[in-house]
């Protein structure tokens, strides 16, 4: 099914809010047969879609596939661009791999790749993400700002507040962010962000953002238990991956323009707001050592800024933070 064609064919589904709608008035919105039609509608069937048909009444969608596909995004995305194109992969090495890949060639800013499992998933520093099948969100986006490199560390807190506001609207959950790039949730990891650039000395060609959320696992590898949870564990009941995606893409491309437009300020102000470390006492282990001290906040590049026992203010760049826990 055509891109064009199947975001047309949806989007009359998603305004007749599971009401039906007349094989004419799709032949309508689409310009074709009512032949045609039919053809389209055996398509979403055979990616999971159960649509019950009615003589005289038309189509409507009963219920959607139990999958991530491009289809079941595409429904209800309130985003004038971003995922709009989105590559949808049952199983890949990374969607960050791929992603690059696409980077390359002429795909428009905003594309989309997901995957239901990576059997290389990554996240910052090399480290192995778990992202088992038909479980979690798995995602890169890739996007083209005209912008200098330096500034693009600012997509990781970004990415952040879009994601932690998308969970806490999705699921009423509060999940909170430690910088630089992970989502906790009662003090377990829950988010890993990871974004990497194809750039110039003077000018980014891409920003691609690897986004990797635990939506629906109840159970993780002995080495994760402690450190890991999921959206479904906390909340008690599982979660509509598709839904949450949907709000993070509305987000991020809410952020992106505003930071585009107006700079970081207000995006600074609501990152910190989410954050779990600011104001409390921290180390910060960096590849010269590990310093104690407050964390004041963040600049407006991003950099983490930490006040020392002796008063002395450091600007962490990178760095694995843990907030430290008061002494009895």
């Amino acid at each position: 099914m055509q891109s064009s064609v199947r975001q047309q064919l949806l989007s009359a589904f998603s305004k007749a809010d599971g009401g039906f709608v007349s094989g004419q008035a799709l032949a309508e919105i689409l310009g074709c047969s009512r032949t045609a039609i039919w053809k389209h509608i055996e398509a979403l069937r055979q990616e999971g879609f159960e649509l019950e048909a009615v003589r005289k009444k038309g189509y409507r969608i009963v219920s959607k596939p139990d999958k991530v596909t491009e289809n079941e995004i595409l429904i209800g995305l309130e985003t004038n661009w971003l995922g709009k194109e989105i590559v949808s992969l049952d199983t890949t090495d990374s969607t960050q791999k791929e992603a690059h890949r696409l980077a390359q060639e002429p795909f428009k800013e905003g594309t989309v790749v997901i995957a239901e499992e990576q059997t290389a998933g990554r996240g910052r520093m090399a480290r192995q993400w778990h992202s088992p099948k038909h479980t979690g969100i798995w995602m890169s986006v890739i996007l083209k700002p005209e912008l200098p490199p330096y500034k693009a560390p600012q997509f990781t807190l970004l990415t952040a507040v879009s994601v932690v506001e998308a969970i806490r609207e999705v699921t009423g959950l509060q999940p909170e962010i430690k910088w630089p790039n992970d989502i906790l949730l009662n003090g377990k990891k829950l988010t890993g962000i990871l974004t990497e650039l194809q750039a110039d000395a003077d000018r980014i060609h891409s920003v691609i953002i690897g986004i990797g959320i635990n939506v629906n696992q109840l159970k993780f590898p002995e080495e994760l238990k402690e450190i890991a949870t999921s959206l479904a564990i906390e909340k008690g009941e599982k979660i509509s991956r598709s839904h949450i995606i949907q709000e993070i893409l509305k987000r991020l491309e809410h952020y992106y323009h505003l930071y585009i437009e107006e700079g970081f300020s207000d995006i600074k102000r609501r990152w910190e707001r989410y954050a779990l470390s600011i104001g409390k006492r921290i180390s910060a282990r960096t590849v010269t050592g590990v310093l104690h001290g407050k964390a004041l906040g963040i600049t407006e590049e991003g950099v983490l800024k930490l006040l020392d026992d002796e008063g002395v203010i450091h600007n962490i760049y990178s760095a694995d933070i843990e907030v430290e826990k008061k002494a009895d």
